[in-house]
């Protein structure tokens, strides 16, 4: 009833859309084209459903360098249970394809609660250029930025960005596994 949505099927399939785009740069357009409704009632059911706690976004990054992508999103979901509900995806983690976009919705959602409780404040963000360089979550603080890279596996080494440090003096990127999550989360 919320904001009138009159057909909450839409809202299921909104849900289910952005399920499938965890850790992906997500377009309000082709969201809308795809479920039938406009651009800005997929801004406004994202708001709302931001408001109830489901999703939140993270925007990229940008310092205004010709290569970075900086009008973008991603989504990703409080709750990866939620997700994987929405998706009916409850096979054991070695039999499916996504564990590297459940590793890192959790991790984003696992720093999230970790800055909340410590009372951290900063703003939160991903990095992208336009020839894919990517880094998932970026944290600015007291004009200091932290990147960091999630990795399922210890044994797969995250490629560190030069492009990054080197426009960005002082930032530091860090690859979070599960090898040394701890390090970074608990």
């Amino acid at each position: 009833m919320y904001l009138g949505v009159k057909r909450s099927k839409v809202i299921i399939d909104l849900l289910r859309l952005l399920a499938l785009q965890v850790g992906n740069e997500v377009s309000y357009a082709e969201l809308g084209t795809i479920i039938g409704i406009d651009r800005r009632t997929v801004q406004s059911y994202i708001s709302v459903l931001e408001q109830a706690f489901v999703v939140f976004t993270l925007s990229g990054f940008s310092r205004n360098l010709r290569k970075e992508v900086g009008k973008t999103q991603k989504i990703y979901f409080y709750d990866v249970g939620a997700r994987n509900a929405l998706l009916q995806a409850f096979a054991p983690l070695s039999l499916r394809n996504d564990v590297g976009v459940l590793w890192e919705n959790f991790c984003v959602v696992e720093f999230l609660k970790k800055a909340n409780h410590s009372r951290i404040f900063s703003n939160r963000y991903f990095w992208r250029t336009y020839d894919q360089k990517e880094i998932d979550y970026i944290e600015e603080r007291d004009g200091k930025l932290s990147g960091f890279e999630f990795k399922w596996s210890s044994k797969r080494t995250a490629k560190i960005p030069r492009d990054f440090l080197n426009a960005y003096p002082g930032s530091t990127v860090e690859q979070v596994d599960r090898g040394n999550y701890w390090r970074h989360l608990l």
